[in-house]
């Protein structure tokens, strides 16, 4: 009888067009579902998020040298959605903080380490001789995660995710557009924040910064001289609070804190002035005058968590510096092999042509077409901090035009958020904690695309400290515009304009 009653359903479903969903699988027994080259080694509850959930550590092995580990957290209570979340650096561990935040909200959730295990996320002497991890690194972990984590989900609930989403900040807004271009289908909705999606040029960048701070002993920018420089800009083109709306429109000159004769604490001298001026005009091509990346913009240089910790580092030799770290090892150990490379040897013409062409596919998430993820129906939310000190914020908003200029306009599926005084993916003077999730799911699920988002300054960057101030971020081109009247603090105080002003 039993047998029967099952197959009647079964038919019932097939004549009225409905798919029949498999059973639920419990959490315990996830750790005997068999899937392509992949192998489930734990599958236990555990409580936190909504109600406790079902935490699932696996890897995929889709080639000999591939080992990408992944985890997966399935919420009792499951809001029917799937948040994959990004990684920062060249990862090696699987983001897990990330993770918490949208389980507890009642997401499935899953991360991965990208195919290789390493706490320091600067290093990349794991792909030394190991083409196929850099290629998971790139892009395969990506997929991999994607397909084995929804099919644990299905296996768990019995049902699959009603709305698939991508989020991801640095090297995750990197893989966020690597999603959209790559596998246009996987994802309704995707977030790429201060994304590191023109990754070639962004580490020649590095090494163009490099480069200009050690031309001379006299060239490097300490972190007083930082703070001399920010204060400058601040005080040209700032608000009250030390943020720079919108630095496109700021015209800062930093030769008028020259030094008259000589070095002092209250000026930069004419070395310094010149490497200064590198870092903010960003590298081009020495023989076409070509630009490769755009430059920094004014704001944040002597913030912490600023310009000394990314650009210039700690020490005069630069080398302490994070975007240094990454660019010795990408070029170091990924594109030439050579772990004891000097970047000082870099030549931004062959050299970046011989990159682009080794490696830019892999690394690479620039293409400016997004047809087939427009057609998928997906949407895409962009931001990135105008103050980011190691993506140049311009390079999000070359991106945007380059996919303008390539399908006409975005505004249906894609748009670009830009947020005043905050540095890479969060800190710095201006509001940043942004409500980017929430936006992307009521785009996806009720087609109301976002107008602006609502940026929050905490009390010490952290949430439990209390609300400072909030700000709209509006959709680019257009930026906040004060009211003229009501509390500067508070986000209703502010309407947002594309009238522009230069400073």
């Amino acid at each position: 009888m039993k047998i029967l009653a099952l197959g009647a359903l079964a038919a019932l479903a097939a004549v009225m067009g409905v798919q029949a969903q498999p059973a639920a699988t419990s959490c315990a027994d996830l750790v005997n579902l068999k899937l392509p080259h992949v192998t489930i080694s734990e599958a236990v509850m555990s409580t936190g998020g909504a109600g406790g959930f079902c935490k699932v550590l696996g890897s995929a092995h889709p080639t000999a040298d591939s080992d990408i580990r992944f985890e997966v957290v399935i919420p009792e209570q499951w809001n029917g959605r799937y948040l994959q979340v990004g990684n920062g650096g060249f990862a090696g561990v699987i983001p897990e903080r990330s993770m918490m935040a949208p389980l507890a909200l009642g997401y499935a959730v899953a991360g991965t380490d990208d195919g290789h295990e390493d706490t320091i996320n600067t290093d990349a002497s794991w792909a030394l001789n190991h083409p196929e991890k850099v290629i998971d690194f790139g892009y395969r972990a990506l997929k991999e995660t994607t397909d084995a984590a929804k099919a644990i989900i299905t296996a768990d609930k019995g049902t699959q995710p009603r709305y698939s989403y991508f989020q991801g900040c640095s090297d995750g807004g990197r893989e966020a557009l690597m999603e959209a271009q790559r596998y246009p289908n996987d994802f309704n909705g995707i977030v790429a924040g201060d994304p590191a999606n023109h990754w070639t040029h962004l580490l020649a960048g590095a090494a163009w910064g490099y480069q200009a701070l050690t031309a001379t002993p006299d060239s490097y920018l300490s972190l007083d001289k930082l703070k001399l420089v920010e204060a400058a800009a601040v005080k040209q083109c700032g608000d009250e609070y030390g943020v720079i709306e919108d630095p496109q429109t700021c015209r800062f000159n930093p030769d008028k804190l020259r030094c008259v004769s000589g070095d002092a604490p209250t000026c930069l001298t004419t070395a310094q002035l010149a490497a200064l001026r590198k870092i903010y005009d960003g590298p081009k091509n020495p023989r076409t005058g070509e630009k490769l990346l755009s430059g920094f913009s004014p704001g944040g240089e002597g913030e912490d968590n600023g310009w000394g910790r990314w650009i210039t580092g700690t020490t005069p030799d630069g080398k302490s510096a994070l975007i240094y770290q990454f660019a010795s090892n990408f070029f170091g150990n990924v594109v030439l092999a050579d772990p004891n490379y000097d970047l000082k040897r870099l030549n931004f013409d062959t050299d970046i042509a011989m990159t682009d062409a080794k490696v830019g596919a892999v690394f690479n998430s620039y293409s400016p077409d997004l047809s087939a993820f427009r057609a998928h129906g997906g949407k895409l939310i962009q931001y990135h901090g105008w103050a980011d000190p190691a993506i140049p914020a311009l390079d999000s908003v070359d991106y945007f035009r380059l996919v303008q200029k390539t399908m006409g306009s975005t505004s249906a599926f894609y748009r670009l958020f830009m947020a005043p005084g905050m540095l890479h993916c969060g800190g710095g003077p201006g509001p940043n904690i942004l409500s980017v999730l929430p936006a992307i799911a009521t785009w996806v699920e009720e087609n109301k695309a976002p107008d602006m988002i609502l940026a929050t300054k905490y009390k010490n960057s952290d949430a439990t400290g209390g609300a400072l101030r909030t700000r709209p971020l509006c959709v680019y081109p257009a930026r906040a515009v004060w009211d003229g009247k009501g509390d500067k603090t508070k986000a209703e105080s502010f309407r947002c304009a594309a009238h522009l002003t230069v400073q």
